[in-house]
C-alpha cells in the first residue's frame, strides 16, 4: 500500500467547482493586489483568532520578520526562542538584525520550556518567540508572566497551529502578535505562499500594514524601511474557499491522531512514545509525531513499504552552519538534540483512511518485532 505524507488531491476535488469560480472572479475583476478577498480573509481570521486585527503578508517567514520589526526589534537586540523549530523562526530574528538566543524544550510537547527563559534574558532582550509546534500551543501563562515582568514583546510563531487554543484562549490573544503560514502543506494551506499576522495592538497593526507595502504611507512616501510582502489576492480567494472547512478538518485530524494512538498502544505498547495533547489545550495535529528508537532505520524500512514519513527537524538551529558565529555547540540543549534524533512524523491529513493508518502501524510493529 502507498501512504503519502500528505495528499491534497481529494480535498481539491471536493472544492474544485468553488475554486474555479472564485479564481475566475478574481481574474475577471483584474484586482490582484490587496483586494476584497484579502480584506475578507483578514476579517475572518481576526475574528477566528479573537483579535482585533489581521494583516495578510507574503508568507509565514515574512510574517515573523514584520511582526518583530513592528515590535521594535532591531540591530543590537536579542530574541529568545527554541532551537527545535523550522529555520524561519530564527532566520526572521537574524533578518531583523537581532541575535537569536536559544533555550531548551519541554520533552513532552517539543515546545519551548518556559522555566529556561528567564535565565537567558539580558539587557539586550527585546522579545520572545514561542513556537506552537506540531499544532499544540506552548505553555503561555508563564511566558506571558516573564514577558510582562521584563517588558518584552511576545511574537507567537503559529505557522503550524491555526485553530489551536490554550485554556480557552486562541493563538494571538496572549501574545503581542501571532503569525500564521498558509504554505500549501499547512492545516489551512494556499496554492502557493501566504502568511498573516494577528494582533490586538492598534499600533502594531498599523505598523505592520505599512511595512508590508515598502513602508509607504501615503503611497510613494516612505517613513520606515519596509518590504514588498502582501498576501496575493488569488491565494486569498483560495483560502476563503477553504476557511469554512478548517474546524471540520481539524476535527478529522484529531480523530486520525486518536486512531493512531489507539493502534500504536495496542500493537506496540510503550515501544514508541505517542504525542500528548495536554489538558486545557486544543491540539490541531498539524503533525502526528512519535519518539522512537532506531528512528533512521525505521524511516528507511517504512519507505520500502511505501509509507512516507518526515523528520521535523533533524538538525537543531543552534548547530546549523549559518549560526556558527553565535558560539553554540552540540550538547548545549540536550532535550532539543535528543528530539532531533528520535522524532518522526507519520502521514497526517484529514482524508487519511483507516486502512492506511492500520497499514502504517502494522509496518511499524513489524519493524520492531
Amino acid at each position: 500500500m502507498r501512504v503519502p505524507m500528505l495528499d491534497l488531491s481529494e480535498q481539491y476535488q471536493t472544492l474544485r467547482e468553488d475554486m474555479i469560480s472564485v479564481l475566475d472572479d478574481v481574474m475577471g475583476s483584474s484586482r490582484f493586489i490587496l483586494g476584497d478577498n484579502v480584506k475578507k480573509l483578514e476579517a475572518d481570521v481576526a475574528q477566528y483568532s479573537n483579535t482585533k486585527y489581521a494583516v495578510g503578508v507574503g508568507n509565514g517567514s515574512d510574517a515573523i520578520h514584520i511582526a518583530l520589526q513592528a515590535a521594535g526589534v532591531e540591530a543590537g537586540h536579542e530574541v529568545i526562542t527554541t532551537p527545535f523549530t523550522f529555520f524561519a523562526t530564527a532566520g526572521a530574528i537574524a533578518r531583523a538584525g537581532a541575535t537569536p538566543v536559544f533555550v531548551d524544550i519541554d520533552p513532552v510537547t517539543f515546545n519551548i520550556d518556559p522555566s529556561k527563559i528567564e535565565a537567558a534574558i539580558t539587557d539586550k532582550t527585546k522579545a520572545i518567540i514561542p513556537v506552537h509546534l506540531y499544532g499544540q500551543m506552548a505553555d503561555m501563562d508563564p511566558i506571558v508572566e516573564i514577558a510582562n515582568k521584563h517588558n518584552l514583546a511576545i511574537v507567537e510563531d503559529a505557522a503550524q497551529a491555526i485553530g489551536s487554543t490554550y485554556k480557552g484562549k486562541s493563538v494571538g490573544e496572549l501574545g503581542t502578535a501571532a503569525t500564521y503560514s498558509f504554505f500549501p502543506t499547512k492545516n489551512l494551506g494556499a496554492y502557493g505562499d501566504g502568511g498573516m499576522i494577528v494582533t490586538n495592538n492598534d499600533e502594531m497593526a498599523e505598523k505592520m500594514s505599512v511595512i508590508r507595502v515598502h513602508g509607504s504611507k501615503p503611497k510613494y512616501y516612505h517613513h520606515v524601511l519596509g518590504y514588498n510582502s502582501r498576501l496575493d489576492e488569488l491565494q486569498a480567494a483560495v483560502l476563503n474557499v477553504k476557511f469554512p472547512h478548517l474546524d471540520k478538518w481539524s476535527e478529522m485530524r484529531q480523530q486520525n491522531a486518536a486512531t493512531y494512538t489507539q493502534l500504536l498502544k495496542e500493537q506496540l505498547g510503550d515501544k514508541v512514545v505517542t504525542p500528548v495533547a495536554l489538558e486545557n489545550r486544543r491540539h490541531v495535529f498539524h503533525q502526528y509525531t512519535l519518539r522512537v528508537e532506531k528512528r533512521d532505520e525505521l524511516q528507511a524500512y517504512l519507505k520500502e513499504q511505501g509509507i512516507d514519513t518526515m523528520v521535523y527537524y533533524p538538525l537543531c538551529l543552534h548547530i546549523q552552519p549559518v549560526f556558527k558565529d553565535l558560539g553554540y555547540k552540540e550538547g548545549d540543549f540536550p532535550e532539543a538534540e535528543k528530539a532531533a534524533k528520535e522524532a518522526v512524523s507519520l502521514p497526517m491529513f484529514p482524508e487519511l483512511k483507516l486502512e492506511q493508518q492500520e497499514y502504517v502501524v502494522s509496518q511499524i510493529a513489524a519493524f520492531y518485532k
